[in-house]
C-alpha cells in the first residue's frame, strides 16, 4: 500500500550554468579568505542556494549523484601520472563535502543526510525529506551536481549544463497539494540525477502556496 506526504515548499531556488556559474556572491556569503579557498564547487553553490533559501540551522538532505567530480577527477590524474595526492582534494572527495561546510559555516549541528542514487538522486532526496518532516520541523532539500572537469565533454551526451543546484524549504502540512510531481517538466538538459526537484522548484509561484504531494 502507498503513502502520499504532502510538503509546502516555503521558499525555492535554483542556479545552472554551461560550464561555471559565476555569480554566486561568495566572497559576501564567505569573507573569510582561507575558508573560500577550501570551498569547492558544490560547495559554493550550496551557500549561495541556502542564503537565497534563507535557511542556515537546521536540518538537511543533500543528493548528488555524482558528488565532488573535480576533486576525484583531480586524484584520479594525479595517481595515473604517479603524483602525490592533495591532501585538500582527498578531504574535499566525500560526497556530503558541499553540506558540511555549509554547516560548518552557519555552525548548524543538526542532522544532515546525503543520498546518491543515479537518476533517482532528487527522487530520493524527495521521499526521504517528506519522511523527515513528519517531525514537523523545517527541512533544507538540496541537490547539487558540478561536472565540469577536463575531457568531460568525451563522456558526456546528455546534459548541456555541467553547474547545477536547487533548494527547496519545506514543512508537512495536511492540505491538498497544488503540484502533481509527475506532470512537472525541467529545464532541458539539466542532470537527469536533480532533474525532478529543479522542476518543482521552477513551477512554484511566488505569490501562490505551493504544496507538492510525495509518494512514498
Amino acid at each position: 500500500m502507498s503513502h502520499s506526504i504532502h510538503l509546502e515548499i516555503i521558499e525555492s531556488a535554483y542556479v545552472y550554468a554551461p560550464c561555471e556559474i559565476e555569480e554566486l556572491n561568495i566572497k559576501t556569503l564567505v569573507p573569510k579568505m582561507m575558508t573560500r579557498r577550501r570551498l569547492t564547487r558544490a560547495a559554493k553553490i550550496a551557500i549561495y542556494l541556502s542564503d537565497k533559501v534563507m535557511f542556515k540551522k537546521g536540518r538537511i538532505v543533500y543528493g548528488s549523484s555524482f558528488g565532488e567530480l573535480p576533486a576525484t577527477s583531480q586524484i584520479l590524474h594525479a595517481i595515473s601520472k604517479q603524483e602525490t595526492i592533495s591532501p585538500t582534494h582527498f578531504q574535499n572527495s566525500v560526497y556530503n563535502t558541499a553540506v558540511s561546510y555549509l554547516s560548518m559555516l552557519h555552525g548548524n549541528q543538526e542532522e544532515i543526510m546525503t543520498v546518491s542514487s543515479g537518476d533517482n538522486t532528487a527522487l530520493n532526496v524527495l521521499k526521504l525529506g517528506a519522511v523527515k518532516a513528519l517531525e514537523g520541523d523545517t527541512i533544507l532539500l538540496m541537490a547539487i551536481e558540478t561536472l565540469n572537469i577536463e575531457n568531460i565533454e568525451k563522456v558526456n551526451k546528455c546534459a548541456s549544463y555541467l553547474e547545477c543546484g536547487v533548494a527547496l524549504k519545506v514543512r508537512l502540512v495536511n492540505k491538498q497539494a497544488s503540484m502533481e510531481l509527475s506532470t512537472l517538466k525541467s529545464e532541458n538538459k539539466i542532470p537527469i540525477s536533480i532533474s525532478q526537484m529543479f522542476a518543482i522548484a521552477k513551477n512554484c509561484h511566488p505569490e501562490k502556496t505551493n504544496i507538492i504531494e510525495i509518494k512514498l
